[in-house]
């Protein structure tokens, strides 16, 4: 126990860190018993109960009140469909961090014979070799943990930055799973922006989801589904101060258990008058693509984000 103490002495400062390492011996027992159940299954059987159980929580109220702004041509019954299938996407995409190491099975060589299948990868191919800085921006579409492991399939180092878990147990063994299979992962939090400019300084290449906003007075509002949003404005301004290449990224939940990663040819960014990548037109061109996306798979984007709130 000693070693223990010694090794995690930072996060023991109190009561909660019993409830913290209570909680992580419960969700360890989870990960064991689900390794234990092919991966379908399990998704499945967590997918039926959140079917269920998504519609009783808060932030279903949130998520039908965006459907309403943005698709108010859809029906109450197709909106209900919508979230029902979300709360099923959640669950599969929760219980698949547990299979990470085993559920990006595709095959260079045997394209066609696994869970998944990627399309534009000639774009991987020529961010490896080009030398200049680079973005690619993805959403919370599907299961987007899968990028940066097809990334690094490819030979693609992108750095990846992360929002930690509140439970630093929880935390770190997340991180161990994540850490084998993706690039450098970032933090978020205070210095994280500095890690990523110096990834970008010394020409490496990031991945950023954009769709969301900060917790901060730093957001910038643009239209998105035709309504102000506020939206995190930070890849306007690194791809204007590094002169980035930017490409986008998504995966598509198919039927079966499969997925199909995209990554997009690179992005024609807005300039100034100056010639230089305009920061917030840049913005406003990557959240139209993010928008595209969600229209065409309104089911597999996480709409319990307060964007449009006052």
């Amino acid at each position: 126990m000693s070693a223990f103490l010694k090794r995690n002495r930072k996060y023991l400062r109190g009561p909660r860190t019993v409830i913290w390492w209570l909680q992580a011996q419960l969700v360890l027992a989870l990960f064991f018993i689900f390794r234990l159940i092919p991966v379908e299954y399990a998704t499945g059987s967590v997918a039926a109960v959140l079917r269920n159980m998504g519609p009783v929580l808060p932030r279903h109220r949130t998520a039908m009140k965006n459907l309403e702004l943005t698709f108010p041509e859809k029906t109450k019954a197709e909106r209900r469909q919508i979230l029902s299938m979300m709360w099923d996407n959640l669950a599969r995409t929760s219980i698949e961090y547990i299979y990470l190491d085993t559920l990006f099975d595709y095959d260079h060589d045997n394209p066609d014979n696994g869970r998944i299948e990627i399309a534009g990868a000639e774009n991987f191919k020529k961010l490896n070799e080009e030398k200049r800085p680079a973005i690619i921006f993805t959403g919370h579409l599907a299961n987007w943990e899968l990028l940066p492991i097809g990334a690094k399939n490819y030979g693609l180092d992108i750095a990846a930055l992360y929002r930690t878990p509140n439970n630093p147990f929880i935390a770190k063994r997340i991180l161990q799973i994540r850490s084998k299979m993706m690039g450098e992962l970032i933090p978020s939090g205070p210095g994280s922006a500095l890690k990523m400019m110096s990834v970008l300084e010394h020409g490496g290449r990031l991945g950023i989801l954009v769709d969301h906003k900060l917790r901060s007075r730093s957001n910038i509002e643009i239209p998105f589904f035709s309504h102000p949003a506020k939206t995190n404005p930070l890849i306007g301004k690194l791809a204007r101060e590094f002169d980035c290449v930017v490409h986008g990224a998504r995966v598509i939940r198919l039927p079966e258990g499969r997925f199909r990663l995209e990554i997009t040819d690179e992005i024609n960014l807005p300039r100034d008058a100056e010639g230089r990548i305009d920061a917030r037109q840049t913005v406003i061109a990557v959240t139209q693509v993010v928008e595209d996306w969600v229209r065409e798979y309104p089911e597999q984007w996480l709409w319990v984000h307060r964007r449009w709130a006052k």
